[in-house]
């Protein structure tokens, strides 16, 4: 019980929030036992997290998927995944990232590994978090758009050659308990085999690689980080600038010089450890991340 007190130490109630949604989300046991994909009525219903369509207990759709499948179709837009991906990031920001991706869960669980170097910040550190805007303006918008069959018909780019988090939830599952698909794997079940276990090696390493530099979705997300309703506020009367912040954040953020970075996840931990209070995580409308901020404003306007 200790050993296991200490494993999750630091995370246990996120870590909790996380199986407990990826459990939900992918309940659909009749698939993991016969190699099959739920098609029923919630299969149309988009998921906030990156939740694998060809999971076999998938109950709901990807979002990123979903809009490879729209743009790639002759519709081009829709307003409803448009829509749920703009009121999910302007509502909350990245915390989907940080408490509700199941992929999310398994990149946390695989750097809880010991390890004898941990990889924080390195060089090309920050020009790689851009590769994922790349990703998603190539593999989710450009290539489902112009890249197309005989057919008209376009590929699900990204999940089809990039996402490891499709290959671990739905095409190794699927595999092994459907015989049909085991003996029609070919080059492609290898090349994904390749880029998931490369992806797992480096969770060992770096604190969520994938979310750091490849996801498309955390990409979009993080567009609404310093304007959703969710954010982290500072107030700098209380803060004493002891970096504690800083030292506790997973995601190399500059906490308080980059409040409500595009790369936070809104993980909590710098408020956990934040010694004076002076961190809060919070729903509210108003515009200024510092409470002093506004304070000052105030007294401005009298």
């Amino acid at each position: 019980m200790d050993k296991l007190k200490n494993f999750l130490k630091g995370d246990g109630i996120r870590n909790a929030v996380q199986l407990f949604w990826t459990v939900i989300t992918n309940s659909f046991l009749t698939g993991f036992a016969k190699g099959s994909i739920y098609t029923g009525k919630l299969k149309s219903v988009c998921l906030p997290g990156l939740n694998c369509y060809s999971c076999p207990g998938a109950l709901g759709s990807c979002p990123v998927g979903a809009l490879q499948s729209v743009i790639g179709s002759e519709h081009k837009i829709t307003l409803y995944v448009s829509g749920f991906l703009i009121f999910i990031g302007a509502l909350t920001g990245r915390f989907v990232c940080g408490w509700l991706c199941p992929f999310g869960l398994v990149q946390d669980l695989l750097y809880k590994i010991p390890f004898p170097k941990k990889l924080g910040k390195f060089r090309g550190d920050r020009l790689l978090r851009y590769l994922k805007y790349l990703i998603l303006l190539v593999f989710v918008i450009i290539l489902p758009l112009f890249a197309l069959d005989e057919y008209g018909i376009s590929s699900p780019w990204f999940c089809k050659y990039v996402c490891p988090s499709g290959m671990l939830f739905g095409g190794i599952p699927l595999a092994a308990a459907n015989e049909a698909i085991r003996g029609s794997v070919g080059f492609l079940f290898t090349y994904k085999g390749v880029i998931l276990a490369f992806t797992v090696i480096l969770s060992v390493m770096v604190y969520r690689p994938f979310c750091k530099y490849i996801c498309p979705l955390g990409a979009i997300y993080s567009l609404f980080n310093k304007v959703s309703v969710l954010r982290i506020r500072n107030d700098t009367e209380r803060c004493i600038s002891c970096k504690k912040c800083e030292k506790s954040c997973d995601m190399n953020i500059d906490v308080l010089s980059n409040l409500n970075s595009p790369e936070c996840i809104r993980c909590g931990k710098c408020v956990k450890n934040c010694p004076t209070g002076s961190l809060t995580m919070k729903f509210s409308l108003k515009n200024a991340n510092s409470l002093t901020e506004m304070s000052e404003k105030q007294g401005k306007n009298k």
